[in-house]
């Protein structure tokens, strides 16, 4: 199956109940990598709706239902962070939490290393410092 062809990478992902792995491990690892600590400290306290936000950011970027848009309205990632100081150090880490979460999946590791480098695009984005 070629990945980023309509849902293909969504299906690749596990759909929503993958999406949903993914991004715990991810957000574990935020709390647990010290490189991590300052974009943990971005985020609330209680991860709930930042999960829920990125699992459905996550669904319609990888080709799936459009469940940020359906839920939360449209999404612009470097209008969303603005407010935020990202620079690459944050950027880095954040992808290093991403690189972590993926290596607890089962996705081949083609896949893996076409989300990271997919990923690496609005991450950089987000860059504003």
């Amino acid at each position: 199956m070629e990945f980023g062809i309509k849902d293909s990478s969504y299906i690749m992902a596990g759909s929503k109940p993958g999406l949903e792995f993914l991004v715990s491990q991810f957000y574990q690892q935020m709390d647990t990598l010290k490189q991590a600590q300052k974009i943990r400290h971005m985020h609330p306290i209680d991860l709930s709706e930042s999960e829920d936000k990125l699992v459905c950011f996550l669904s319609g970027w990888l080709g799936g239902p459009k469940l940020y848009k359906e839920k939360y309205g449209s999404i612009s990632i470097p209008r969303a962070h603005q407010h935020l100081l990202i620079s690459e150090t944050e950027k880095d880490a954040w992808l290093l939490c991403m690189q972590k979460a993926l290596e607890k999946t089962d996705y081949s590791p083609a896949f893996k290393q076409y989300l990271l480098t997919q990923l690496a695009q609005p991450a950089s984005r987000c860059v504003n410092t």
